[in-house]
């Protein structure tokens, strides 16, 4: 590896800790209380002006349940398999990164427990970006500014994270869907193969 890809595998350790922090919907305060680390600190490292230690790393990896290799993105050894490693939430909610490259749009699989008798108060949040997310099993709820939606199976839905949003599951059961985040304007797109005229 040479010096200007160390330096762009530094430079995008900030926005790749930023975005583990809000995957997980924590604030700076919380995680500082986790890490040890101070708020300025953390605030100076997600916004590239510092960049990590290993006395940095090792309990930002603890907290986040990654590898330092997966904080950094070190770079692979020839192996193109995507190492799942689940990341488990404090609300009984599974995250399984399905992406490892620093920027751009990225994937994960989240696994969200059934409500419990509707004790779940939805808290909708907002940041920068943009979402798309595909159901594969369950009943996904997801509100989404004054709309009120069940997703099935199948069914996929997209919008700007500015809008206040919150996802959760039914008290039918569990929900697994999946996700794709990108940066603001930035939107996944399904091709499909053209139509066959007809002859």
């Amino acid at each position: 590896m040479d010096d200007d890809e160390v330096d762009r595998t530094l430079d995008a350790v900030g926005p790749r800790l930023k975005h583990l922090r809000l995957a997980r919907d924590m604030t700076l305060t919380g995680l500082a209380k986790a890490t040890g680390i101070s708020v300025s600190t953390l605030s100076r490292l997600e916004a590239g002006l510092r960049r990590p230690t290993l006395e940095q790393l090792l309990p930002l990896a603890r907290v986040y349940g990654a590898t330092i290799d997966e904080l950094v993105d070190a770079p692979r050894t020839g192996n193109p398999r995507v190492n799942l490693r689940p990341i488990a939430c404090g609300d009984g909610s599974t995250v399984l990164p399905l992406t490892r490259r620093p920027g751009g749009i990225q994937a994960y699989k989240f696994v969200l427990p059934a409500a419990a008798g509707g004790d779940v108060e939805p808290v909708p949040r907002t940041h920068e970006g943009y979402d798309w997310v595909y159901v594969l099993n369950g009943t996904l709820r997801l509100l989404l500014g004054e709309h009120d939606l069940l997703l099935k199976p199948g069914e996929a839905a997209e919008f700007d994270t500015r809008t206040p949003h919150w996802f959760g599951a039914t008290d039918a059961g569990p929900v697994e869907f999946l996700s794709l985040i990108g940066k603001q304007g930035e939107r996944a797109h399904v091709r499909a193969a053209p139509k066959l005229a007809a002859t």
